[in-house]
């Protein structure tokens, strides 16, 4: 480290200024200086640093967008989305950061829940806002950024911050909760796609598309409250439909509706104990 307090004239470009590796050396050991050695490496990894803020933008993309729906929709809620799809792409990146053309890869990347996000922010993307739309991706964020500072927050002492560490610490207390609002909400923006369609805010390929993400949530292996979520929703169903209060109209349409998407239900792969 004491290269980055001594440079030789040998080393110093013509115009006078410090060659680009030192200058790095240099705020890397500055650094060191004031937060330690292990914070500082934690601090300049770049994939960590990227993730981090574009989460963070994603999170005030998105709040806007849902606070201001009035206020020039459009703008912040094609914002929110990209923040999104750059969010879920470095996520992405993250666990599969060797891409390959093989059928084996797209199976694995099909698995990751950031390529399901990747695909649902580009379905809408490019359609007239829906504000619906924007409630996972703002609940993800916040789970995301809850994470990620905690986890800064760690390396600066366990008492740093306390009033940062009550806020994150209802966001885990909740997270469960949250979860569940976000499988609901993935399944509930289903027939308001379906109604856009009629309405001509949506097309037949994003209602196509959608079911094709809808499907790949039900299989997700690390994340299983989407299919909870249905699994709920049919027993629900199926408990009113039982009592001698509902009426036959009602009971026909919600079976046949039960057995029409108990059709349509992919297959579910269970994950190995080891993965």
């Amino acid at each position: 480290m004491m290269l980055s307090t001594f440079v030789p004239s040998a080393m110093t470009q013509i115009d006078g200024t410090t060659p680009q590796h030192f200058r790095v050396v240099r705020s890397s050991t500055t650094l060191e200086t004031f937060v330690g050695t292990k914070t500082s490496h934690f601090l300049l990894n770049e994939p960590w640093l990227s993730l981090i803020v574009s989460t963070l933008l994603l999170l005030i993309t998105t709040a806007f967008a849902l606070v201001l729906v009035g206020f020039s929709p459009y703008n912040m809620y094609s914002k929110a989305l990209l923040a999104s799809a750059a969010t879920s792409a470095l996520r992405l990146h993250q666990r599969l950061p060797r891409v390959q053309l093989s059928r084996e890869f797209l199976a694995l990347l099909f698995v990751e829940d950031s390529a399901h996000y990747l695909m649902y922010s580009l379905i809408f993307f490019y359609s007239p806002p829906l504000t619906w739309v924007l409630l996972p991706v703002f609940l993800f964020a916040l789970l995301h950024i809850s994470s990620y500072t905690l986890e800064l927050l760690d390396l600066f002492g366990p008492n740093s911050m306390s009033l940062i560490r009550m806020g994150i610490g209802i966001v885990e207390v909740q997270s469960a909760n949250l979860l569940w609002t976000i499988a609901f909400a993935e399944i509930f923006l289903f027939p308001l796609v379906v109604l856009s369609l009629f309405s001509g805010r949506a097309t037949l390929m994003t209602v196509f598309i959608y079911y094709r993400f809808l499907t790949l949530r039900y299989a997700s292996r690390r994340n299983a409250y989407t299919r909870d979520a249905f699994s709920r929703l049919r027993f629900l169903t199926e408990n009113y439909t039982q009592k001698p209060n509902c009426p036959q109209v009602v009971r026909n349409i919600a079976t046949k509706t039960i057995d029409f998407i108990t059709r349509l239900t992919p297959a579910v792969v269970q994950q190995q104990s080891g993965q």
